[in-house]
């Protein structure tokens, strides 16, 4: 159904007994076990994967193309490929989303949006010539 373009490798981690004020920006693989206040965002137009463990709370706006939760984040949510929400996931925010897969158990406190990236063509309705 889905298939995998990307390799689904970790570059960095941030660990659990660590925690960030400020945002972070990266490329790649990133597992945060640690608490993050600020906004997390992956390098637009390339392939990312971002997990956030059971252990983690995020306090921002999160953006990666194939975003796992299993922890908790107050903020919105953009996921341009992939979001995975697992049993343990907690959301409090607009959740914006290609595609979605979601466990039992996981909570999302806010909107879900299916961002389609389909360019619809714009109608324009014929204007009458007055002289």
């Amino acid at each position: 159904m889905f298939t995998r373009k990307t390799k689904s490798t970790i570059d960095s981690l941030i660990g659990m007994s660590t925690s960030i004020t400020g945002d972070v920006g990266f490329k790649g693989g990133l597992r945060i076990d640690g608490a993050i206040t600020g906004n997390i965002n992956a390098e637009a137009g390339q392939p990312s994967v971002l997990v956030i463990s059971e252990h983690a709370k995020v306090v921002g706006e999160v953006r990666a193309a194939h975003l796992i939760v299993n922890g908790e984040i107050v903020g919105d949510v953009h996921s341009s490929e992939l979001l995975e929400l697992q049993p343990k996931a907690r959301i409090t925010g607009n959740v914006f989303y290609k595609a979605l897969e979601m466990h039992g158990g996981a909570l999302v406190s806010g909107k879900l949006s299916h961002d389609q990236q389909v360019e619809t063509p714009l109608l324009k309705l014929a204007a009458s010539s007055e002289a």
